[in-house]
């Protein structure tokens, strides 16, 4: 079941039942920090700004969130899981949507380019030992909007339950995270089969992102990532860990930073980096992959509204999928 429009705002999980799938969004903002206590949970889970009092108990939490401008994301949601749509002191609390607003000073868009693609999948991923999140957001180009995402955490399959455990809450235990990863985390492999039914979905006058019965690759979309990791390393990887082939669609990708390289001739080594240089606040949780997917989405956004064009800077063939040519002479 789709829902329109999602916000690119901080995030704060939330804890509720199962429904649809798949959805799309609208309505963002928020700032990234390192929550400096972790949330005690019941059925939800917050984080709250950096400035605020390391002596805050969870009983004036609630009060935080009434003064500020921002819900916390609900993280069932963005998985498709939430069944508490109805209650409406839940949505009240918490955010279940994930667009983003047009920055002010461009109202007639004056620098947009036509780009040549109909759509951006920005991607993150989290994982060092094996991908823990896989986070895409789909940024319609005429827009200039998330319409959709696509999140899921993911389950290791090579780890003791013990090592997942440890894993888990040192790195999603200090976000308040980590029972929300325990309750909704899946395979790899189950990841890959709902992220194709997600990419068949129709879109605009009945397109679809991707098909079976194409040639493998993306239609009229382009995977926008902050750097080369995510697809030249960490996919390949744990395809091979899975026992998969590497799926045609990730053979190529657009690195933001080399963009930013080439159209602002200035180097940013990475998603701070250019926001702090476009005077961008970052929301939500660093290293949380869906808050990072939707900052990398704000830069995609102002560069588009500053008149970049995105061109696929990477690629491999299906021959040589080990061998990745890189198209761009000045790149990061």
């Amino acid at each position: 079941m789709a829902i329109r429009c999602l916000p690119l705002l901080r995030r704060a999980p939330l804890l509720s039942p199962q429904p649809p799938p798949f959805f799309h969004f609208s309505s963002l903002s928020t700032s990234i920090n390192q929550p400096k206590f972790k949330p005690s949970f019941t059925r939800c889970c917050a984080s709250i700004e950096e400035s605020a009092p390391s002596t805050l108990t969870q009983s004036e939490i609630p009060t935080l969130r009434r003064n500020s401008n921002w819900k916390p994301m609900c993280l069932y949601y963005t998985q498709g899981k939430c069944t508490m749509m109805d209650d409406s002191l839940h949505v009240e609390k918490f955010c279940h949507s994930c667009s983003i607003e047009l920055r002010d000073g461009v109202p007639e868009l004056k620098n947009l380019r036509e780009q040549k693609f109909d759509y951006f999948l920005v991607l993150d991923l989290e994982g060092k030992v094996e991908i823990l999140e896989f986070p895409v957001l789909l940024f319609d180009a005429k827009t200039l909007d998330v319409v959709d995402v696509f999140h899921r955490f993911v389950r290791p399959t090579k780890m003791s339950e013990k090592r997942i455990n440890e894993y888990i809450e040192g790195k999603y235990g200090a976000f308040g995270v980590d029972r929300v990863w325990h309750d909704t985390a899946i395979t790899f492999p189950e990841v890959i089969e709902q992220f194709e039914s997600w990419l068949r979905v129709e879109r605009n006058e009945g397109s679809r992102l991707w098909t079976e019965e194409g040639d493998g690759r993306l239609n009229g979309a382009a995977f926008v990532t902050c750097g080369n990791w995510d697809l030249k390393t960490k996919v390949p990887q744990q395809c091979e860990v899975a026992g998969m082939e590497l799926p045609l669609y990730f053979m190529e990708w657009i690195n933001l930073k080399d963009i930013y390289l080439n159209f602002y001739n200035r180097r940013a080594p990475g998603m701070l980096s250019m926001m702090r240089e476009l005077r961008l606040k970052p929301l939500g949780s660093h290293h949380l992959g869906i808050d990072d997917s939707k900052n990398i989405a704000r830069v995609l956004q102002h560069m588009l509204t500053d008149g970049a064009f995105m061109q696929i800077t990477a690629k491999r063939t299906h021959s040589s999928p080990s061998a990745v040519r890189f198209l761009f002479q000045n790149r990061i």
